[in-house]
């Protein structure tokens, strides 16, 4: 049987810095008010001139450097976004070509937040079968420039960054089961209200903006990302005092703090940047994982657990050994 396992990680910020400080002179707001609620205390932006893809491509040069493999190596690129460059081509092009990369798959997902393990589920899949044998999946947003910096619900939340990993097939334990779901009946809930087909020819700089209904996101938040990761553990007989590290979507950290009580996990025992980060919708697991690997926490053979929850609404969950 093939396992798919990772083999490198990586990841790329902005170089510039907006902390809740900086945040207090946009809008009416304070630290304290941003970190008692969300947990967050910075965010890296973008530069103008930077695009999603420009993060990707840095981002997946540290995961393949580390991999010890080259753009001759990789033979699939699956990018989660829900922030990319154009409409079209898709931004898995885009990183492919400037990664020298020639004549293998590339494309994208968006699944909002949930976008790199929705990506990383269909690469899982694609090496599985046969149809990979080095895989470059990324989770990247650019939200900075979706967001309404007068909106101070919204602003506070959001940061830009990239995460990358390899995977490879395997005969030693990797990714163990990936868990996908969806309800469209909540979109009203989250959503970005311009597009290819519905008023983007009508739309100014300035016009559109993240749309969120707080109170309600995250009730159905907690709820679901419980459920997805209990199913997760189910669906291999696992029980929750096994799992060596929570990976969660750094969303808002009273979310995280409820649903690692769900699990009955430790905060000891989940990996937490939401702090450093902000919310960075599909980067956010990756970026968190990176950070845990390179500073030593997670360790070979380790039971590792990751979930997300986004805009739509979409959900996922991947457990696995690293």
């Amino acid at each position: 049987m093939i396992n798919s396992r990772i083999a490198g990680t990586g990841r790329f910020l902005p170089e510039r810095i907006l902390t809740n400080a900086d945040l207090e002179k946009m809008v009416d707001t304070t630290d304290e008010w941003i970190r008692t609620r969300t947990g967050v205390e910075r965010r890296h932006i973008a530069a103008e001139d930077q695009t999603t893809s420009d993060l990707c491509v840095e981002a997946a040069k540290i995961a393949m450097e580390t991999a010890g493999v080259t753009a001759d190596d990789v033979d699939l690129i699956v990018v989660g976004t829900t922030s990319p460059d154009l409409i079209f081509p898709n931004i898995g092009t885009l990183v492919q070509h400037r990664l020298g990369i020639h004549g293998c798959p590339a494309f994208s997902i968006e699944a909002a937040c949930t976008g790199f393990i929705y990506a990383l589920t269909t690469a899982d899949k694609f090496v599985r079968a046969g149809e990979s044998g080095c895989a470059l999946v990324i989770g990247a947003e650019i939200i900075s420039k979706l967001v309404d910096w007068n909106d101070r619900s919204t602003c506070v939340l959001f940061g830009d960054g990239a995460g990358a990993v390899i995977i490879k097939p395997s005969d030693e334990p990797g990714i163990i089961s990936c868990h996908l779901g969806a309800d469209g009946q909540y979109k009203d809930l989250l959503y970005y209200p311009v597009g290819a087909s519905k008023d983007l020819h009508k739309a100014g700089l300035g016009d559109a903006k993240i749309i969120m209904s707080g109170n309600e996101v995250f009730k159905v938040a907690v709820k679901t990302l419980g459920n997805v990761a209990e199913q997760a553990l189910a669906a291999n007989n696992v029980q929750k005092d096994e799992i060596d590290w929570l990976i969660p979507h750094q969303a808002n950290l009273r979310i995280i703090q409820a649903t690692a009580k769900r699990l009955e996990l430790p905060m000891e025992k989940v990996i937490l940047t939401v702090q450093d980060h902000g919310n960075t919708s599909a980067a956010s697991v990756p970026m968190a994982l990176d950070v845990a690997i390179r500073d030593g926490r997670i360790k070979r053979g380790q039971l590792i657990l990751m979930e997300a929850f986004g805009g739509g609404f979409t959900w996922g969950s991947i457990l696995m050994r690293y």
